[in-house]
């Protein structure tokens, strides 16, 4: 049997879907897939490659999803040409960036963000 990583889904936690939906496609370049309302709960979903190893993710907008600097930080892998580009991109496009690039030695860089709803989120890559 193939060995997996421990987390098996993500949920990120937003008041306003579609600005949600904006601020990903923009910074990351991912195109959601908003699914239809189920329980007073609804989702727009990461691309998702069933095969490939990784926790699927989504938005989430629903009673006791509330976005903040507390709880888990979720890691992304960078949008542009290591973390100082995606930390540029992020200041061009007047994200706010709560932690500048540092390094993690032998495990690359990475900086932490804002998104539009009010959650920490990083950004990582082997290139500073």
């Amino acid at each position: 049997m193939t060995q997996m990583n421990p987390i098996g889904w993500i949920e990120i936690p937003v008041t306003d879907l579609d600005r949600a939906e904006k601020f990903y496609h923009d910074y990351f370049g991912f195109e959601c897939a908003r699914q239809p309302e189920m329980n007073g709960h609804t989702m727009s979903w990461f691309p998702m490659y069933m095969e490939s190893y990784g926790a699927a993710t989504t938005l989430i907008k629903g009673p006791n999803y509330t976005p903040s600097h507390e709880g888990p930080l979720v890691y992304f892998t960078a949008p542009s040409q290591g973390v100082n580009a995606s930390v540029a991109k992020a200041k061009e496009q007047g994200i706010t960036v709560l932690m500048p690039t540092m390094s993690i030695g032998e495990h690359g860089f990475f900086a932490i963000l804002e998104d539009s709803e009010g959650n920490r989120i990083a950004i990582h890559s082997m290139e500073e």
